[in-house]
């Protein structure tokens, strides 16, 4: 038999590093992809629209938003690695679930009173669209965040 070669490759149980440009890019297309289909699926026109709109527009910039700030210019908060990473991600997502629930409500309520934006069923769809957006995808990203950064200080203490 022929000798096989080696293949080197990176192990699963390692993640691949933080790259915040790759989070926005994914934390868009799932949801778009998903709800989209769904939407597709099962007829409801208005589903489809708001997953490429609302729905992986917030998971995007919210994406964008907490990846930026957790970043930081590469220097994490000290408060955000001596959590545990459980603590961390929860009050990240009240954070954004309650800010994204309130523009939700701004939008759905007081755009129509006190601006020439008709009240529509779209309004309405942001109540719910924009903190389930917001909250998925600050999960995700403060969990892929910690796990690189958790990887990162392991290997800044090994070389110690």
């Amino acid at each position: 038999m022929p000798a096989m070669k080696e293949r080197t490759r990176r192990s699963r149980a390692t993640p691949r590093p933080f790259v915040l440009w790759r989070e926005v890019l994914t934390a868009y297309a799932a949801p778009a992809l998903t709800a989209g289909a769904a939407g597709v699926a099962t007829g409801q026109r208005d589903l489809a629209v708001a997953a490429c709109t609302s729905i992986a527009g917030t998971s995007a910039l919210v994406a964008f938003l907490v990846g930026a700030w957790l970043r930081r210019g590469g220097r994490p908060r000290r408060w955000t690695i001596a959590l545990p990473g459980a603590a961390v991600t929860a009050v990240l997502i009240i954070a954004t679930t309650g800010t994204a629930a309130l523009l939700g409500w701004f939008a759905a309520q007081w755009l129509p009173v006190h601006t020439l934006v008709p009240a529509s069923a779209w309004l309405e769809r942001l109540r719910i669209d924009l903190p389930v957006s917001a909250a998925l995808a600050t999960t995700i990203v403060t969990l892929r965040w910690r796990s690189t950064t958790a990887r990162q200080s392991t290997r800044n203490e090994d070389t110690r």
